[in-house]
């Protein structure tokens, strides 16, 4: 090797990676707002919306990230678009990814950006036909999604396949870390899945913070080499009153989009959030909502 490429294999060995393109002038409240997600009506600013079966009829804010759950059977928010069957239905990848696709055409047609599915929970959770029998299926889904357009999000990171009852139902529910169901989650941000959403049940290996405000969980998937976006289950499900403890315990573990159900919720949220964005402490996150944005075709909202 001559001297001149031994120079340049040097260089590319010890130069630091390029990091994310530089923020455009954004105000402490503007970074604030553009780390929450809100259900409809919703607080001005926000990075996006969650569009939720009774407001579908209410016009979203003009270029907001449109989110929306639409997984299949009764969990789905349009009951005239695909996927028209239950996750648990799928026997073969083929036809999982055929259905992730017609889902995310349907779901760009409707103006919607990324879906909060699919489940990538082991079989056996407490969330019955809402499992694919098994992760393949479900990898299958996320990427017909993506070949449809739409930017899918698995769910609900590290798994609860283990877990007796859903978050939904209760906020204490405990659950444990399965490498298998784990490993699923993995091999779904590797392939370029662009979304997590960080679960809110507890877990040993991960102390004594339930997932969405654990750092090891988000030290866990940034460990795996992931850029995308990590969004929390929704904070509101904790309850109100728990809104602004919420959103600060998550954003300071490592949650990219904060979700809330209720906009007044949010809108609490995005007020106490002012002050880390003011310490630049919310900058990693904006960028990466951004690029989340940029990938899908918005614009700055």
């Amino acid at each position: 090797m001559g001297f001149a490429a031994l120079v340049q294999a040097v260089v590319a060995v010890v130069a630091p990676a390029p990091g994310p393109p530089p923020l455009p002038p954004l105000t402490p409240r503007e970074k604030a707002a553009l780390v929450v997600v809100s259900g409809l009506p919703a607080p001005r600013g926000v990075a996006g919306v969650l569009v939720q079966s009774f407001s579908r009829d209410l016009p979203p804010p003009r270029n907001a990230l449109v989110l929306v759950d639409q997984e299949g059977g009764t969990s789905s928010t349009f009951d005239g678009l695909p996927p028209r069957r239950a996750a648990s239905s799928y026997s073969t990848e083929r036809g999982a990814f055929a259905s992730g696709r017609a889902t995310g055409f349907a779901l760009r047609r409707a103006g919607v950006d990324v879906d909060l599915a699919p489940v990538v929970d082991l079989r056996g959770g407490p969330l019955g036909s809402r499992h694919f029998a098994r992760p393949a299926l479900a990898l299958a889904f996320a990427r017909g999604l993506r070949a449809g357009g739409a930017g899918p999000c698995v769910k609900h990171f590290p798994g609860l396949g283990t877990a007796r009852v859903s978050t939904d139902e209760s906020p204490h529910v405990r659950a444990r870390f399965v490498p298998r169901e784990v490993g699923a989650f993995r091999r779904a941000l590797r392939k370029g899945i662009p979304c997590v959403m960080v679960g809110h049940a507890f877990y040993a290996r991960l102390g004594h913070r339930r997932a969405s405000f654990s750092p090891a969980a988000y030290r866990l998937l940034r460990g795996w080499g992931f850029e995308g976006v990590a969004v929390t289950d929704s904070l509101s499900v904790l309850g109100s009153r728990y809104a602004v403890f919420g959103a600060l315990s998550a954003a300071r573990a490592g949650a990219d989009l904060l979700l809330f159900t209720h906009g007044p919720d949010a809108a609490r949220a995005i007020r106490a959030l002012v002050p880390l964005a003011r310490r630049g402490l919310l900058d990693e996150h904006v960028a990466r909502v951004l690029a989340l944005r940029r990938s899908l075709g918005l614009k700055r909202p």
